[in-house]
């Protein structure tokens, strides 16, 4: 094969940032804010004083966010969050939405 014919074969490669997606807790009047801590510290790996913080924003402004994912590991995180809140027996809602940028 000659070098233009090389040349003209490259293949053009264009890559995207995925969209990511936002996972909101919801305030209710039966979810334990003890709870909500534990689980943000297990499910989202936040610190303690990130998950207070973020049980604070749920419990004084009806929701906060947990983290901002790709869709994956968003509808994940949201499935293990709704899953322990059911084993608990707490009401707890999780939504995921798109995030904006």
């Amino acid at each position: 094969m000659s070098a233009q014919s090389q040349q003209s074969a490259r293949t053009v490669v264009l890559t995207r940032t995925p969209k990511l997606y936002q996972v909101t807790l919801h305030n209710d009047n039966y979810t334990q804010m003890d709870f909500v801590v534990n689980l943000l510290m297990r499910v989202f790996h936040k610190s303690a004083q990130e998950a207070s913080a973020i049980m604070l924003a749920v419990h004084q402004q009806g929701a906060g966010t947990a983290g901002v994912y790709t869709y994956d590991i968003a509808v994940t995180k949201k499935a293990q969050a709704d899953q322990l809140a059911q084993e608990a027996d707490f009401p707890l809602k999780v939504t995921v939405e798109e995030a904006e940028r």
